[in-house]
């Protein structure tokens, strides 16, 4: 997913923050209905979603211990919490895909460390964010390294100002919300799936790349049904590109003769020239949020599009204040063109409108940061 650095000023502020949580004070009170409202106004991955492709758990484990020296050069930290989804697409005579997901319920150091040494952030890699079961009583832990934070309402209050729905915290916080132990999934990956699934004639002997992909539900998507000659499916995270590789390996009988990999590449990567001009269609969602890395994301575009013959990117990602217009003017500076498109698709449109009219199946539904708008960019 996404990279994001700290400026000094907004740095020393977190570090102020978790020191105080660090003291261990008793739990403020928080005003009834507070925590929850709170939660649904800063959780970018949701249990909710435009519910397009039709999504079960089929199996979920619980953390082991295990024996593994981890980056910190700490050992016996437990085996991370996984679940395996079942998406059912829907169209007929189309293959069922299984996708192993990260399920986790704090951070570790580890964790820390590969985000700092990679720049990357993780919401890529844990499907769910944990407010742990004290919301019921109007308390909130969130989980640093494993260490429990109580009562650190202040954090809450920065991270909503700060990140909205994105968030990277001295380089990963966590936060999990889980409904009756069932799994979310990103709204705008969701739509780019079921775009990618009904417009599959855009794909068919093409080159595909999905950037930013966490555990790559489109680029699976594209590769099970359109005919694609090829489809890579990246993130800037090693850790997330293993779940991919996971993912393509337990789907490979679905992908027919498209050939199918996983990558991790950083948007401003230097040494990827075999990979230059290569691509007639990339794919992503959700990669605009974070303004710093607008100039690599405009870089990475313009490098892995095929100059001769047509080729184009395709976003899907909600305004987010400022953060779509920014980087559509970052995509001007860099000689690109782009076309923007509110309704795209009957269905998706359909759903919209019913959220926007008060359907309570999403109550915190919001247009600027929950309704994902299609940008189309070519050289």
């Amino acid at each position: 997913m996404e990279t994001r650095r700290t400026t000094g000023k907004a740095a020393s502020l977190r570090w102020q923050i978790l020191r105080q949580a660090l003291l261990r004070r008793p739990p403020p009170h928080i005003p009834e209905g507070q925590s929850e409202t709170s939660i649904k106004s800063i959780s970018r991955k949701t249990t909710r979603g435009f519910n397009l492709i039709p999504c079960q758990l089929v199996e979920q484990n619980d953390a082991v211990a295990v024996e593994e020296t981890n980056l910190s050069g700490s050992d016996d930290h437990p085996r991370p919490r996984e679940a395996r989804l079942c998406y059912t697409l829907p169209i007929e005579g189309a293959p069922t895909l299984f996708l192993t997901q990260r399920v986790e319920e704090r951070a570790y150091l580890g964790d820390f460390e590969i985000c700092n040494r990679y720049n990357v952030d993780n919401t890529g890699l844990v499907l769910n964010m944990l407010f742990s079961k004290a919301l019921a009583t109007q308390s909130f832990i969130c989980y640093v390294c494993g260490k429990e934070l109580q009562g650190s309402i202040e954090l809450m209050r920065l991270i909503k100002q700060d990140f909205y729905y994105s968030f990277t915290f001295l380089g990963f916080i966590l936060f999990q919300v889980t409904v009756n132990g069932y799994v979310g999934h990103w709204p705008s990956e969701e739509v780019l799936a079921y775009f990618c699934l009904s417009h599959a004639d855009m794909f068919r002997s093409k080159r595909v790349i999905e950037l930013g992909s966490g555990y790559g539900l489109a680029g699976l998507v594209i590769a099970a049904i359109t005919e694609a000659v090829e489809v890579v499916i990246s993130d800037g995270n090693p850790q997330v590109v293993d779940y991919i590789q996971r993912n393509i390996d337990a789907n490979s009988g679905a992908f027919g003769a498209t050939r199918v990999s996983s990558m991790t590449l950083h948007w401003d990567q230097e040494e990827i020239s075999n990979i230059s001009n290569a691509f007639d269609v990339i794919i992503a969602s959700d990669c605009t949020f974070f303004k710093e890395f607008h100039n690599g994301l405009a870089r990475i575009i313009r490098f892995l599009l095929k100059k001769e013959g047509p080729s184009e990117a395709i976003f899907l990602s909600p305004k987010r204040g400022n953060s779509l217009d920014k980087f559509l003017e970052t995509i001007k500076q860099n000689a690109l063109s782009f076309s923007v498109t509110e309704n795209y698709n009957a269905e998706v449109w359909k759903h919209h409108q019913a959220f926007m009219h008060g359907n309570d199946s999403w109550p915190s539904y919001e247009k600027d940061h929950c309704y994902p708008l299609l940008v189309r960019i070519t050289i």
